[in-house]
């Protein structure tokens, strides 16, 4: 019989003894939702806050609870997202960013394109489309990334011959895809990957005029299929003869495809891109304001 109640008191204190434990383990993983509503709310803020409190996992440092008034928002505007006081600053910032953008914008109407071309938009995808004696023509291309980058050392080696002058204007030259599509044979499309080189886009006074836009590829496309088809062959124009370059040129212009279409492309991606960007500043503010 003392056999037996010696047992069952080892059996108590081993019980008690795996309760405590698993007690003491559960209290680091619940502890935050003291704090806040959620779990997920204070996530973002645990990592971050304990860096900054010790000096690594190996010190031996465990993570206090941190007080509410700690982890809540600087200032509350009822929709329950985070706001502080740097959101403050961000938002008056794009407010004053905002109305300087609208003073240097030229026109709120976008230009026109001479020479009949019907304008499509989707966003930042601009799309043209006209016809010619049983022939489609339509010129896409995307605003994005079509503004050149500024170097710093390009702008101080100019920093001395701009003075006095005016600023240059920032203008867009983005990439443009051609596809010619003829009724008779609609299964495929001529299609001309072009692009507005650097050293082409403008010239100097004295200078010979020449083409400001360039022919990189020409493919075979299956007609309104948006995605470049890789089996389809591609003629790149890199080791091309000249001579078959200048008639796929001419072949072009002959379809409203020239210089000032050209330079009519640059002013419309400019106007949009530029349209584009106010509209990407009034969202960010809306969304940093919670509007």
């Amino acid at each position: 019989m003392l056999k037996s109640l010696s047992r069952a008191v080892g059996a108590a204190v081993r019980i008690s003894t795996i309760t405590t434990s698993t007690t003491s383990r559960a209290l680091p993983l619940t502890s935050p939702a003291l704090c806040a509503p959620s779990s997920a709310a204070v996530r973002p803020f645990t990592r971050s806050l304990w860096m900054m409190n010790n000096s690594g996992a190996s010190s031996g440092y465990r993570p206090k609870l941190f007080s509410c008034k700690t982890l809540g928002p600087a200032v509350s505007c009822g929709c329950g997202s985070l706001h502080t006081e740097g959101d403050k600053a961000f938002g008056d910032f794009l407010s004053d960013e905002i109305k300087e953008e609208r003073k240097i914008q030229k026109s709120k109407t976008l230009p026109k394109m001479s020479g009949g071309w019907e304008l499509e938009m989707n966003g930042a995808e601009v799309k043209l489309v006209r016809s010619v004696s049983g022939e489609k023509i339509s010129v896409t291309f995307n605003v994005n990334n079509s503004i050149p980058p500024s170097f710093e050392e390009e702008a101080e080696q100019g920093q001395q011959q701009q003075k006095g002058e005016e600023e240059q204007d920032i203008v867009s030259t983005p990439n443009f895809v051609v596809e010619v599509t003829k009724q008779e044979a609609a299964k495929h499309s001529l299609v001309f990957d072009c692009h507005f080189p650097e050293d082409e886009v403008s010239h100097g006074e004295g200078e010979e005029e020449s083409d400001i836009f360039s022919i990189r590829e020409v493919s075979f496309q299956p007609e309104g299929d948006s995605d470049w088809k890789e089996t389809s062959y591609t003629l790149n124009t890199d080791s091309l003869d000249w001579a078959l370059y200048d008639h796929l040129m001419d072949f072009l212009a002959d379809r409203g495809v020239d210089n000032t279409f050209a330079d009519e492309l640059m002013q419309l991606s400019t106007a949009v891109e530029h349209q584009e960007y106010i509209k990407f500043l009034e969202d960010l503010g809306s969304f940093v304001k919670c509007k």
